[in-house]
């Protein structure tokens, strides 16, 4: 898998040089930036810098990911539905409650796991899955995975580019007026919960923008479709709870459901163009059982 690369301007002054990678990288908190900037994979001006280091308006931070940690790429039978597959990519049906990969602090069963379980049926080498995009783990809905590096790399350029076609199916609380609109406020770190994510200043968040449609107005929920035209993380739930309509049963950004144990949140539908050949392909996901029935009992 390769590695990720990370270009940033900054914006204010006298910020510590882990605190402001950390701003940027939502996933990372202050210690792993830290470990980044010792293992020398950060520099301030094309310079090596140490954590501690004061910044200046108009530095540029660049920072390299090494290839996300997979465990050790054990093979699980896990329950995955694969709605498509050729040479290069997977596309799958992601369950809720499953987790797309292995992260500092968790080490349970991942869907790599079940990909490396489903690869492991054909490939006689052990595949290393490539994740492209992720799923928050009580997301449900489709997901790419690349089979290899270099169709890793296409379609990860295509996520970079915003050519790829994102559909959510969200539920959120209350009347959501007009029916048709864009979301536009950046995202980052949540400076007073650093496990959650806000609307942020633009010199402390990245540039986020979500498209919607209203589908269905139930008495007390609205029924829509999310369009995320960028990736920053949690975006849809944050976007929505920052103007007043949280995800219905978002705990974290919202308040918990008695009848539902996550958010209704589903990835619906997901286009980009197959590496090898080029041409476009769309793949959808029906509402699952869970998010069909809560419906139902809403309604």
């Amino acid at each position: 898998m390769p590695r990720q690369e990370y270009t940033f301007t900054v914006r204010e002054t006298d910020l510590r040089l882990d605190k402001f990678v950390s701003s940027q990288l939502p996933d990372f908190s202050r210690a792993q930036a830290q470990k980044l900037i010792t293992a020398g994979l950060v520099t301030i001006n094309g310079q090596p810098g140490k954590a501690s280091a004061k910044l200046s308006r108009d530095d540029v931070v660049h920072v390299t990911l090494p290839p996300p940690l997979v465990g050790d790429l054990l093979p699980l039978e896990i329950p995955v539905t694969v709605l498509y597959e050729d040479d290069d990519v997977l596309v799958v049906d992601k369950p809720a409650g499953l987790t797309v990969h292995p992260a500092p602090g968790y080490s349970g069963p991942t869907l790599v796991n079940a990909i490396v379980a489903h690869l492991s049926k054909f490939d006689v080498a052990t595949p290393r899955p490539g994740i492209v995009h992720r799923l928050d783990k009580n997301t449900s809905g489709v997901m790419v995975v690349a089979r290899h590096p270099a169709a890793l790399a296409k379609v990860a350029e295509q996520f970079k580019k915003h050519t790829v076609k994102k559909v959510y199916i969200a539920l959120v609380q209350g009347k959501l007026s007009p029916e048709t609109g864009v979301i536009e406020a950046p995202i980052g770190r949540d400076s007073g919960d650093r496990t959650k994510m806000a609307v942020s200043s633009e010199s402390r968040g990245r540039h986020a923008r979500t498209i919607y449609r209203v589908i269905q107005y139930l008495p007390k929920q609205t029924l829509l479709e999310a369009m995320p035209e960028t990736g920053r993380t949690h975006q849809i739930r944050v976007h929505l709870a920052a103007i007043g309509h949280p995800v219905y049963g978002d705990a974290v950004y919202g308040q918990k459901s008695p009848i539902l144990p996550r958010q209704f949140l589903h990835a619906h539908q997901l286009g980009f163009y197959l590496p090898s050949s080029g041409e476009w392909r769309e793949f959808q996901s029906p509402l699952p059982a869970d998010l069909a029935q809560t419906m139902k009992q809403l309604a």
